[in-house]
């Protein structure tokens, strides 16, 4: 289960960057349309918290199967996964739920930036192939 759930954590990585693309994209030349994506953005980030949420708490990344001895801050791996990662993954979805609140009301400007915010959280926080220690072999794995 905890495989199938990182794969799914993983596919939902690339839908909610899709998404959050075409929703700057909206916000930036004012399309209402802005209003229904932002929407499929939330439900995407939220079901991607969840999914990661469980996978600190209680997955293959808790903080129960940190070895004995091991400082979680001096340790550049568990510090990324246990600390960093959930840290601005939590606070880009929380702009990107006070994103679709404006987004209701068609406040173009505050949407995007909050979207742009977000997205360089989201990159920032991601453990790209080319981050040594760090980082997932592949792009797509389980694929």
């Amino acid at each position: 289960m905890e495989t199938g759930l990182l794969h799914l954590h993983n596919l939902l990585r690339w839908v909610m960057l899709l998404l959050l693309l075409l929703c700057l994209f909206q916000a930036f030349s004012k399309k209402e349309s802005v209003k229904s994506t932002s929407l499929f953005l939330m439900i995407a980030a939220h079901t991607m918290l969840l999914i990661g949420l469980y996978q600190v708490l209680g997955g293959r990344w808790a903080w129960s199967h940190v070895p004995e001895g091991i400082s979680v801050m001096k340790d550049g791996f568990y510090r990324f996964y246990l600390i960093e990662h959930p840290t601005l993954m939590i606070g880009a979805i929380v702009m990107i739920t006070w994103a679709r609140t404006k987004a209701k009301t068609l406040a173009y400007k505050p949407v995007a930036y909050a979207l742009l915010v977000s997205l360089l959280m989201i990159l920032a926080a991601m453990p790209w192939p080319f981050r040594t220690g760090i980082g997932n072999p592949a792009w797509f794995p389980g694929m």
